[in-house]
């Protein structure tokens, strides 16, 4: 171990979310560890992510960001002591955000750790100047490379397990995935749920279940598919994160909208397709796995089920894994 590497025993990582952004930074995670074996790592992320966070091996602590307001003088106060008693000879700031820059300069300025981001003055810059059209899959490693970390392993979902056993699946094990939720405040991310209800039929004729996924405000759409098409399990609001990753493994491939699940259910190395609409650029943020293909349509309305279910025959793999 280098010196330089001896010297941070006391590490800060800044990830806050979604929860698509935290599955692309589990290789950045694992790389940070393997760098700083012996130190006490901490995450500072949000609420829902936490204890899913603190099941992974590579933080000592995971801390929780309430994200005060700016015109929150207690809480960001706070948030600030909280910070500096840390302690910390090293930051990686793999949000690089506007907040998490303001976060740097809660620090004071004889006495900041090193920083890896973009905040101005910082230590470690992230100084590719293309950084802001390049995929996380490949910015965070880069900017790890300009912090001395050679190396970013791709995501390792091993230690994510749940309890899959007590759902009704079939006994054969031939389910596929339908993911038809997204950002409530965002419907032009969703593509229709008349059409994943036709895809649950052609899935149902080639003997394949299909399992409905998704959060407990999404039961309408596990609802409207199962009622199309009655062989569909529907497991919306009911599952944890390792639940999802355990799903993932299982399952013969996932169809699914521009969300958080699909990452994750990507990164166990599923087939997946992934359904883009110009809500988003798949260039920045298609989910990295093993297996995935991305179709998208300025409109999903005219992406048809036929064309999807073509692409899920295909598989393919996506640039940057």
């Amino acid at each position: 171990m280098d010196l330089a590497t001896m010297a941070h025993r006391r590490i800060l990582v800044i990830r806050l979310g979604a929860l698509g952004n935290i599955v692309q930074s589990l290789g950045p995670f694992a790389a940070i560890r393997a760098h700083h074996p012996d130190a006490e790592i901490t995450l500072l992320t949000l609420k829902p992510y936490a204890n899913w966070m603190r099941s992974a091996p590579w933080f000592d602590r995971v801390w929780i960001d309430e994200q005060p307001a700016w015109w929150d003088l207690p809480g960001l106060l706070r948030l600030r002591r909280r910070l500096i008693a840390g302690q910390f000879d090293r930051v990686y700031d793999l949000q690089t955000s506007r907040r998490s820059n303001r976060y740097f300069k809660f620090f004071p300025r004889n006495n900041r750790p090193e920083w890896s981001g973009i905040a101005p003055g910082c230590s470690h810059p992230d100084a590719d100047s293309n950084r802001n059209r390049l995929h996380d899959l490949v910015r965070q490693p880069n900017q790890l490379r300009q912090a001395g970390i050679a190396h970013t392993p791709p995501a390792d979902l091993s230690w994510c397990t749940g309890d899959i056993a007590r759902f009704d699946l079939p006994r054969h094990g031939r389910i596929v995935l339908l993911v038809p939720g997204c950002s409530p405040t965002r419907p032009g991310k969703r593509w229709p749920v008349q059409h994943y209800a036709a895809l649950a039929a052609e899935f149902v004729r080639r003997g394949v279940t299909p399992v409905v996924i998704g959060t407990e405000s999404e039961r309408d759409l596990g609802r409207a598919i199962h009622d199309a098409v009655p062989e569909t399990v529907d497991l919306t609001g009911r599952t944890s994160l390792g639940d999802v990753a355990d799903l993932g493994r299982a399952a013969v491939g996932a169809v699914g909208n521009d969300t958080g699940p699909m990452h994750l259910i990507a990164a166990t190395g599923c087939r997946c397709v992934a359904i883009f609409s110009h809500d988003s650029d798949p260039a920045l943020c298609a989910p990295g796995g093993a297996d995935v293909r991305v179709l998208r349509r300025q409109y999903l309305a005219t992406l048809t089920p036929a064309e999807v279910l073509a692409a899920f025959d295909a598989g393919a793999s996506v640039p940057g894994n």
